[in-house]
């Protein structure tokens, strides 16, 4: 029997620190030498959350592929196999065709109901902590919303405030809006509008050329834009 060790970490500043990833990796080394197994790869998703498809996998999916008969895929826990119950059931599935097995060193590796019942609370679980995190996150940035706080990028057409935290209309910016907005009102095409814009040298905010890509995003929302 030889071992397959697979670990990964969610957020790109874990991938940039390679603590968690280090962590996982010694763990998992220590353990198959304890039980004097032999390791025969390494694989690791950097940055990937555990609820992100199967095509987004490209470590998990390339160890799954080494693995051979009675081959065992070892991860530090279980949650590294992923945070969706019905992904880690998709997974398990492929690796059992390759009569290969998964071994959790927080799981339950045994082979019975009652092993199977422990390994699917724990699934259950870990999909439980994405939605709780997912849904603070969605509750917080409602409030930072509803205050007028700052909430990831600007739109163009507003700035950040000179305390930091709240956004206010950009003047600047709001000329270009209400530019777009009279040439769109007058029937423009996006590609007119990208023309008038840049024939006038009223350019975005990194000083480019506008193109009907840029302006589709921004005349989807253009009204709400101009009435902050």
């Amino acid at each position: 029997m030889t071992i397959i060790i697979y670990t990964r970490v969610s957020t790109q500043e874990q991938a940039d620190s390679g603590a968690g990833l280090n962590a996982q990796l010694d763990a998992c080394r220590a353990y198959a030498k304890q039980q004097g197994w032999e390791v025969s790869g390494e694989y690791q998703d950097a940055g990937v959350s555990g609820t992100a498809d199967l095509e987004k996998r490209a470590g998990l999916m390339a160890a799954i592929g080494e693995l051979k008969k009675g081959d065992v895929l070892l991860v530090a826990k279980r949650d590294r196999i992923g945070r969706d119950v019905m992904l880690v059931k998709t997974i398990e599935r492929m690796i059992s065709k390759r009569k290969a097995s998964i071994h959790a060193m927080n799981g339950s590796n045994d082979a019975t109901p009652e092993g199977a019942l422990m390994n699917t609370l724990m699934d259950g679980f870990a999909a439980y902590e994405v939605a709780v995190i997912r849904a603070r996150t969605k509750a917080a940035l409602g409030a930072k919303k509803s205050r007028g706080e700052r909430m990831g990028k600007i739109p163009f057409g507003l700035q950040v405030d000179d305390d930091g935290v709240h956004v206010v209309p950009c003047e600047l910016e709001q000329v270009v809006l209400r530019k777009i907005s009279e040439l769109k009102n007058a029937g423009y095409s996006l590609q007119r509008i990208a023309n008038a814009l840049n024939n006038q040298s009223m350019f975005n905010r990194q000083g480019n050329p506008w193109n009907p890509v840029l302006l589709h995003t921004i005349c989807k929302d253009i009204d709400q834009r101009l009435a902050a």
